[in-house]
């Protein structure tokens, strides 16, 4: 597995100061979210410094996608706003098309994305509609620069489980550069059935995935150990992908060095255990 950590987890360090933390720590890759910390998608700077990350990434042997998951990136008092679906979606469109270039420069293959909450008021088909739209505008772009979106079904959103995200792949008419972010706690939150057949079935549209601890209905991103999760099979289920795995701890900034490495030793033995064939949770005693 190529062990990566989102830098939305590394939110008290610099960017390259968090990216040489992981790749000591044994971390392969980081999901690199731009925000106003890391890669500033509104700095006049952001060409140069992108070019001066990429060959950082190049020296420490870290792969790299490109996250857009900024609570306030474009808009200081409304969280994820606007979105896609929004009547102001443009600036949204802008950014995402920003994230692509910087994905081109870094040499990430994957850009992640999402829907977004539906406007009070809109018609669940006007949304999807309105979302396909404006895929189908983002992956013109995407097939110009040669890098695939990797769209997260997010609790609470508008697509926010997989048959969601079925319902719009179809509509782009299952578009090559049109994958999914698979995010294995989201799985657990929202899908009914069990989590290793979420995955299964998930896979051939695969293109990163992102991995938490997390409680069936509530939507909180928790270390391993501390929610409901058996990571075994889930890993197990997991191979033959070839992509990122990306801790999502987005609110543990405060120790982020102390549970990037907890999680990458977790993540090792789960995923030993889950080679050789040994049955059990994956889940650490004592903890959760």
């Amino acid at each position: 597995m190529n062990w990566a950590y989102c830098t939305n987890g590394f939110a008290g360090h610099r960017l390259p100061e968090a990216l040489t933390v992981l790749a000591d720590l044994g971390y392969t890759g980081a999901a690199i979210t731009l925000d106003h910390g890391h890669l500033d998608p509104h700095s006049p700077g952001l060409v140069a410094e992108v070019s001066r990350i990429g060959g950082l990434l190049e020296r420490l042997g870290l792969a790299a996608a490109v996250e857009t998951g900024g609570r306030y990136t474009l808009d200081p008092l409304r969280k994820h706003h606007p979105t896609l679906i929004s009547d102001d979606a443009e600036r949204r469109v802008e950014f995402l098309t920003t994230a692509m270039r910087v994905a081109a420069d870094l040499g990430a293959p994957v850009v992640h994305l999402w829907s977004g909450v539906r406007p009070d008021g809109m018609p669940e088909a006007e949304a999807y509609t309105r979302l396909a739209h404006q895929c189908a505008r983002l992956l013109d772009e995407a097939d110009q620069l040669g890098v695939t979106l990797g769209f997260e079904p997010e609790p609470g959103m508008l697509v926010a489980d997989l048959d969601g995200f079925d319902r719009l792949r179809a509509m782009l008419g299952a578009h090559p550069r049109f994958g999914l972010t698979l995010d294995i706690g989201h799985c657990h939150c929202v899908e009914r059935e069990d989590l290793d057949a979420c995955v299964r079935r998930a896979l051939p549209y695969t293109v990163h995935v992102q991995i938490e601890d997390m409680r069936r209905g509530v939507h909180e991103h928790l270390e391993f150990g501390e929610g409901e999760i058996g990571f075994v099979p889930v890993l197990a289920a997991l191979h033959g992908y070839s992509g990122l795995v990306a801790v999502e701890l987005a609110r543990h900034s405060h120790a982020a060095p102390q549970v990037a490495r907890r999680s990458i030793d977790f993540l090792r033995r789960a995923h030993e255990r889950a080679g050789t064939g040994v049955a059990g949770t994956g889940r650490p005693a004592g903890r959760g």
